[in-house]
C-alpha cells in the first residue's frame, strides 16, 4: 500500500502550478481558478488564505485604509469561493476553506479593520455552508493565533511575549500547524463537517476574559 506523506509535508514529485493575481481586481479569481483547472484538472479543496494585517488606531485609520483590508481578507475570499464553489458545485463535491483569525472573536488595538474583516469571513463561512451543502460542498475556517513567521521575535517581542504567556501550550504557534488543521477540514476526514470554525491559537481563546 502507499504511504502518504506526513501532514503538512509536500511529496517531492508532484504536480504543481503558480499563477500570480491581484485578487483585489474583478475577474481575477476566475482567470486564477481557469489557470489552475487547465494545468491540474478540477480543483477539490480550496483554502482562502489571501490577505494584510496592517496596524492602525481606528480614530486615525481613514476610510481606504478600512477598505484596503476588508478588500484583501474579506473580498479576496468572497470572489474565489465562488469562482471554486461554482465549479465544486456543478460537480457535486468539494471542499472550501477560510483562514479566519482568533481576532474575529476578540478584538486587537488598532487592528479594527482586520477584526471586522475576519469576523466577516466567520459569517460568510456559514452562510457559504448552508447555501452551497445542498450541492455537496463543504465550507469551514480554521482560525489561527499568532504564527511563527521569520524575525517575527526580534520585530514584535511584545506581542510575542504576551500571546505566550496567554497560551496554556506556552508559544505561538508553527505555520505548519495551522496547514495541518486546513489539511484536516478539505479532507474525507471532515467529510460530515461543515459551516463551523477550527481554533488553531494553543488554548488562548480558553483563557479567562479578564
Amino acid at each position: 500500500m502507499r504511504q502518504c506523506p506526513p501532514p503538512g509535508v509536500v511529496e517531492e514529485g508532484q504536480p504543481a502550478a503558480l499563477t500570480l493575481n491581484d485578487l483585489t481586481h474583478a475577474g481575477a479569481a476566475e482567470r486564477l481558478v481557469e489557470a489552475v483547472t487547465a494545468g491540474l484538472g478540477p480543483i477539490d479543496a480550496l483554502v482562502n488564505n489571501a490577505g494584510s494585517y496592517p496596524l492602525c488606531e481606528l480614530m486615525q485609520m481613514l476610510p481606504d485604509e478600512w477598505d484596503d483590508v476588508l478588500t484583501s481578507n474579506l473580498r479576496s475570499a468572497l470572489v474565489c469561493l465562488q469562482a471554486t464553489g461554482r465549479r465544486m458545485a456543478a460537480r457535486g463535491a468539494g471542499a472550501i476553506v477560510n483562514v479566519t483569525s482568533i481576532q474575529a472573536f476578540r478584538p486587537a488595538p488598532a487592528l479594527a479593520h482586520y477584526s471586522a474583516a475576519k469576523a466577516g469571513l466567520e459569517m460568510l463561512t456559514r452562510s457559504a455552508a448552508l447555501e452551497l451543502g445542498p450541492s455537496g460542498v463543504r465550507v469551514n475556517a480554521v482560525a489561527p493565533g499568532l504564527v511563527w513567521r521569520e524575525g517575527l521575535e526580534t520585530a514584535w517581542p511584545e506581542g510575542v511575549a504576551r500571546f505566550s504567556r496567554a497560551s496554556p501550550l506556552g508559544r505561538v504557534g508553527r505555520p505548519e500547524e495551522v496547514a495541518d488543521a486546513c489539511l484536516f477540514l478539505a479532507s474525507p476526514a471532515a467529510r460530515f463537517v461543515t459551516g463551523t470554525t477550527l481554533v488553531v491559537d494553543g488554548g488562548v481563546l480558553a483563557g479567562p476574559a479578564f
